[in-house]
């Protein structure tokens, strides 16, 4: 459906370590430690086949060339990283200490952020290697490290948009009535990779009061006339992330269904409106908040309106009160209120927008009214 993207160049990941490095600067930190994973990716393109008990560092810190540790099985594979000219690689042997050899990296008594999703098994170790140095989580240090995307990032999601798109409106020709909710799954995740995902995350089918449930997995409730359903998909597409969700009927919706749904597509609506660049995240929240609760279902909404999404789907900045980050163009996040009946019934609506210049353009385009299936 959609054409392949040119690749990441190296200097591409060049300015992103710089970037990372001067953002750990004006954060007063010493530098970051990077685990395999999505920062990893993001930084250098290097995706280790597996993520073992061997330790896999990236040490990026100001004034310093970036520095990738890898056990010496692995490094050809690392030097074969789309953003390997940009780093000296340091490898190590089975037998060898690994901290011991990333110490010197450090510096005796450095204050350093740690990917989210390091092993402990390996912050443990350096701490046992360099005893005086202080660590932090890197999204509470760094939380804006990959929010602003380049225009070759918006590209790619605004593919992954497109394809869940082209998945919404296939999953409405098929069965629902009569088939499990695990059945419904399968056909979103099978529609996502014919679309182009090379990854799927979630496939989320909350039929009748399991649609009150968020976060519900699909189980094998067998889909009834006269459920309301909540749909909400997402995955990778060219390496970033797609998320909708939309709420169908089988089958006419009575009034209270219809009613609940109106508001959330206003609520989506206000939410989407307040994005504008130098807006605090949280008047997004509080714009779709306000409507829902004005309407009476505030103690009903029990998320947050939006997350942000790039490398992985859920990411900093956050929709929600208390974050007073503002806006700036580039920034992708999803806005997707809902309302949630216990026993009864949910709805969510819910599209990625990006930041403009003045104001948001959303990634996903399909109707938002109460589709009906059967």
């Amino acid at each position: 459906m959609t054409s392949t993207p040119a690749p990441f160049t190296a200097d591409d990941y060049a300015a992103r370590l710089a970037r990372a490095a001067h953002a750990a600067a004006e954060a007063g930190l010493d530098g970051i430690v990077v685990a395999p994973g999505p920062d990893l990716v993001w930084l250098t393109g290097y995706r280790p086949t597996a993520i073992t008990e061997r330790l896999t560092a990236l040490v990026v810190a100001p004034g310093s060339d970036p520095v990738l540790v890898v056990p010496t099985l692995e490094a050809p594979d690392a030097e074969q990283a789309p953003g390997a000219p940009a780093l000296t690689l340091r490898d190590w042997t089975d037998g060898q200490d690994p901290y011991a050899a990333t110490a010197p990296l450090l510096g005796p008594a450095g204050r350093f952020a740690v990917s989210d999703n390091a092993w402990a098994l390996h912050l443990l170790g350096l701490q046992r290697a360099l005893p005086d140095t202080t660590y932090t989580a890197l999204t509470t240090a760094l939380p804006m490290l990959r929010a602003v995307k380049d225009a070759a990032e918006l590209e790619r999601l605004t593919a992954a948009g497109a394809a869940a798109d082209a998945t919404y409106e296939e999953i409405k020709g098929v069965p629902f009535a009569g088939r499990k909710e695990t059945d419904v799954a399968g056909d979103l995740a099978d529609l996502l990779r014919r679309f182009g995902h090379a990854q799927v995350d979630f496939t989320v089918v909350g039929s009748g009061p399991n649609g009150a449930n968020p976060h519900h997995e699909a189980g094998e409730r067998v889909i009834r006339e006269g459920d309301t359903v909540v749909l909400d998909f997402g995955g990778l597409l060219h390496g970033y992330g797609s998320d909708t969700s939309r709420t169908v009927h089988v089958g006419e919706p009575g009034v209270a269904e219809q009613t609940v749904h109106d508001i959330v597509r206003e609520a989506q609506e206000a939410g989407v409106r307040a994005v504008r660049p130098g807006t605090a995240c949280q008047e997004v929240d509080r714009a779709a908040r306000a409507l829902i609760a004005d309407a009476g279902y505030g103690e009903f909404f029990i998320h947050r309106t939006g997350h942000g999404i790039g490398v992985t789907t859920h990411e900093p900045p956050y929709m929600i009160e208390g974050e007073e980050q503002p806006l700036v163009p580039g920034m992708c996040f999803s806005v997707e209120p809902g309302i949630y009946l216990p026993g009864r019934f949910g709805v969510r609506i819910e599209d990625i927008v990006t930041v403009t210049e003045d104001g948001g353009r959303r990634l996903n385009n399909t109707a938002r009214d109460m589709a009906i299936v059967h």
